[in-house]
């Protein structure tokens, strides 16, 4: 209704989930930094906490996305008030397990069998259970009962337990304790602080076009925080409420009245909700959404992920391949691949680490690494290049992002039944190939299929600060920074603008607008991925590439 009025491509505040708008905050960042960490170092159980509204769902649906990989399989369970036995019949029917089996034992041991497949393959199981609060305890128990399915050395599955508050207090129960032990990693997701809050309703501004940076007053601004407690949902439904108010009295700016006239009127609108909203911050009312929400999701993950593998279950079974107990920890794949795998493992962690920086190094015209300086693992690596004047960015994700990134990377790669990590270096790109160092099996070119099945979906990125600027959307950069920032956004093609030494809306804009065309998260702030990426365009600092840069993007 609003849309061309103020000159938006799309309403910037509803409140269904588009990867468009995502916004991590501090708190955001934080609860995903977790969920990583937790997965990576198989942790086996994680928890997160938060009151509605928080954006949970958000901090899930980024998790999706960075796992977009063939090194993980991941199943959601949006309904947990099942009894147990239905809980399992769910978990396997979301990792494609067909089965007949009727007794929870039976569906138990055709789940461990899919995950020793799973192990062996290199890959990393991951099962997400939303609106956890509603477990029943004899559920909980069942659910307890999958962190037994291990090898020797690992947990072959990777809970996460995602709900309200009240879950941590099922938790605490004495008769769960035995489950609580076994937690290794937890977060309470909070609202946003006001700074976010502001950084926030600026994102998904500039994400739906607005070129109006003073579109709500600062005490417009204020009036939301204070109502909405820095809940996004809350802000969400406030914002779009005061752009209709402002609509419909003809004003192309949001002051703190309209605020207090769109309060007012979801107050009417729904009281008993917004009562319980600022004492318990959610409307009654959301709760049909997140269902919503949660089907959508549910749906998009079925067809993206589980029907293949369901596809590949029922190809297993008619093959007669069996679930066994115990699977032997070696490469179950005949070929080429097999035999790259065991000849890296044949190369010890430390010595493939180094022979790995020191092939990234070279491009980067570093001291290389003697046989004294050994590294062993990516926190060497780190101070390795640090010492060298090199920054580095972990990076997490799918293998098509990071070569969308263009810049040389070091791999981390995960070899069935061997301790430990391996390393390559990624050097260049071309077509469905790439050259990669040290050479396995004598192979320094790979196919891109070969290596996805080698890397784990870890990897560093080397890159220079060449103008040492600092992440941009915080205080504390300079005129002189944010004028050679504009310069390097003119350059790429985004900023048309006089520059202005200013972090204003129409450089924040520009940001925003550059990160989208690089497939990157919209934030609006200028963060390493952002900054090697404008170095790269600007096509005057001589950085390595994986391969040339199209005409137009940089040299």
């Amino acid at each position: 209704m609003y849309c061309d009025f103020f000159g938006f491509t799309e309403r910037p505040f509803t409140i269904t989930p588009n990867p468009r708008f995502i916004f991590l905050s501090k708190n955001h960042k934080e609860v995903f930094a977790h969920l990583l960490y937790g997965i990576r170092n198989h942790c086996g159980f994680i928890e997160i906490t938060g009151e509605v509204g928080t954006g949970k769902t958000t901090a899930l649906r980024t998790l999706l996305n960075q796992l977009e990989s063939d090194s993980y399989r991941l199943a959601f369970i949006f309904n947990p008030s099942l009894s147990a036995q239905e809980l399992l019949r769910s978990i396997n029917a979301e990792f494609g397990i067909e089965s007949a089996a009727l007794s929870a034992a039976d569906l138990l041991s055709a789940l461990n069998g899919f995950l020793l497949r799973e192990n062996a393959a290199g890959r990393t199981v991951v099962l997400v259970i939303d609106e956890a609060q509603n477990l029943q305890p004899e559920v909980l128990e069942q659910i307890r009962m999958l962190s037994n399915l291990e090898t020797e050395t690992d947990k072959l599955i990777q809970i996460i337990l995602v709900g309200q508050p009240e879950l941590a207090a099922i938790l605490e129960r004495p008769e769960l304790r035995q489950f609580s032990q076994r937690i290794t990693v937890r977060y309470h997701l909070r609202p946003m602080d006001f700074d976010d809050a502001c950084a926030y309703i600026r994102h998904r501004l500039d994400v739906a076009g607005c070129r109006d940076g003073e579109l709500f007053s600062p005490r417009a601004i204020r009036k939301i925080y204070r109502f909405t407690k820095g809940f996004p949902r809350l802000i969400n439904i406030l914002c779009d409420r005061a752009l209709l108010v402002a609509y419909t009295e003809d004003s192309r700016h949001i002051s703190g009245a309209m605020v207090d006239t769109a309060i007012s009127e979801l107050q009417r609108q729904n009281r008993p909700a917004i009562t319980r909203l600022r004492l318990w911050p959610a409307f009654i009312s959301v709760a049909a959404c997140l269902a919503v929400m949660g089907g959508g999701l549910y749906w998009w993950h079925y067809q993206t992920k589980m029907a293949p593998l369901a596809a590949v279950s029922r190809a297993d079974e008619a093959q007669g391949r069996k679930s066994v107990a115990l699977l032997p920890a070696k490469d179950p794949s005949p070929g080429p691949l097999s035999t790259l795998r065991r000849d890296l493992a044949a190369v010890n962690q430390p010595a493939s680490a180094t022979t790995a920086f020191n092939a990234l190094a070279a491009l980067w015209g570093a001291v290389p690494l003697t046989a004294e300086q050994q590294i062993h693992d990516g926190a060497g690596f780190v101070e390795a290049c640090n010492q060298r004047h090199l920054s580095v960015t972990p990076y997490r994700g799918s293998l098509d992002s990071l070569i969308s990134l263009n810049l040389p990377a070091l791999l981390e790669l995960t070899l069935p039944g061997v301790v430990g990590y391996r390393y390559l270096s990624l050097i260049s790109v071309s077509g469905e190939r790439v050259t990669v160092s040290p050479a396995a099996s004598g192979q320094a070119d790979l196919s891109l299929s070969e290596l996805q099945a080698l890397w784990s979906g870890n990897a560093y990125l080397p890159w220079t600060n060449h103008l040492n600027l600092p992440d941009f959307g915080h205080a504390g950069e300079s005129r002189e920074q944010v004028l050679q920032l504009q310069d390097l956004l003119k350059n790429a093609g985004v900023y048309t603008g006089a520059p202005t030494g200013r972090y204003d809306s129409a450089t924040r804009s520009a940001v925003t607008r550059f990160q989208a065309s690089r497939g990157i998260i919209q934030d609006g702030r200028v963060g390493p991925q952002t900054l090697m990426l404008l170095y790269q365009v600007a096509g005057k600092f001589g950085q390595p590439k994986l391969k040339p840069v199209l005409q137009g993007e940089g040299s």
